[in-house]
């Protein structure tokens, strides 16, 4: 699947830019990428695919009046910070910081050059903007609503496994977002009789030792709270889980894609082609702290069917009749 939606890409933007007109006669914009994935990953790839797409709709095609400086962390938070400096220093017109703590860090590197966050979980609670109708300062972009979802996402859980009483719930300690996330469970826990167990994951090399001790603790299954170095590890992720035969649910699509057994939560695809249009629109005047953060306009469920026979998991037809993709 990975390697269609690649493919996809590569022709989509052969087939559109003929289709661009210059935004602006005789003007070339450098635009800074600052994001955790890697330009070695299929969705990675995908993901920038649709942002530049969007970007040739509105009339900027790189090579004619778009310059592109990218830089990946490769699911490294540490290296945002130099990354967001090198950006910083070669004076691009703007920074989009897509994920993660890279928003944080394009902050922290310049108070000047405007920045488009695009899938910000928290951006009030988190400092980057003073509201969602009036960020101020020189940073906007998208929020994915992602604290206020984790409890539906706990309950479609419940759904599926209604004998379940032990959740584990995966959290990244340096993920500021994660501390909202977890009053969200605990009110959702509540309500559905569910005891959540939250374990924690810094990196990678951490994977292993969570997973012994969500075994050790008996969980029934697990929520994966969302973050971009558990993003760029899915399917590291998704095969611990399978291993522990522990039922998932993920915020991404690319989870239930990579193994999981579902994801829902907002369409990061439609983020990117979102986060163009500010792009767009700060390239040609307006002002980041002007304009509105947008939240979210599209949530889906996607199930994946063969992780659900793997676990031996009969999805309910009343899960299965409000999933948006089905992955046999």
């Amino acid at each position: 699947m990975e390697r269609r939606r690649f493919i996809e890409v590569i022709a989509g933007g052969l087939l559109a830019a003929p289709l661009a007109a210059e935004a602006q006669p005789g003007k070339v914009f450098r635009v800074g990428i600052l994001t955790t994935g890697s330009p070695t990953d299929p969705s990675s790839v995908h993901l920038l695919g649709a942002f530049f797409q969007r970007l040739r709709e509105l009339g900027y095609v790189e090579g004619q009046n778009l310059a592109v400086e990218r830089r990946f962390a490769e699911g490294k938070y540490e290296r945002f910070p130099d990354l967001a400096a090198d950006l910083v220093r070669l004076k691009v017109d703007i920074i989009v910081a897509a994920g993660g703590l890279s928003p944080f860090a394009a902050q922290k590197a310049t108070k000047t050059i405007p920045i488009v966050m695009t899938n910000q979980a928290d951006p009030v609670g988190g400092g980057l903007v003073a509201s969602l109708a009036r960020p101020g300062g020189n940073i906007t972009g998208l929020s994915l609503l992602v604290p206020e979802i984790v409890g539906k996402q706990l309950q479609l859980l419940k759904e599926v496994i209604p004998r379940v009483s032990r959740v584990a719930i995966l959290r990244n300690p340096a993920n500021k977002t994660h501390a909202h996330s977890l009053k969200e469970v605990e009110v959702a826990a509540r309500s559905l009789r569910v005891q959540p167990q939250t374990f924690e994951a810094r990196g990678s090399e951490e994977f292993d030792g969570a997973f012994a001790a969500m075994t050790r603790e008996r969980a029934g299954a697990l929520l994966v709270l969302s973050d971009p170095m558990f993003w760029f590890n899915r399917t590291r992720i998704a095969d611990l889980a399978a291993t522990q035969r522990l039922p998932t649910m993920f915020a991404q699509r690319e989870h239930a894609e990579a193994g999981g057994l579902m994801a829902y939560g907002a369409n990061l695809s439609d983020a990117l082609r979102q986060a163009a249009t500010y792009v767009d629109k700060i390239l040609k005047g307006a002002k980041p702290g002007d304009l509105p953060v947008e939240q979210p306009k599209k949530f889906e469920l996607v199930i994946n069917l063969k992780t659900a026979k793997a676990l031996g998991l009969t999805i309910p037809q009343s899960v299965l009749g409000r999933a948006d993709e089905i992955i046999q």
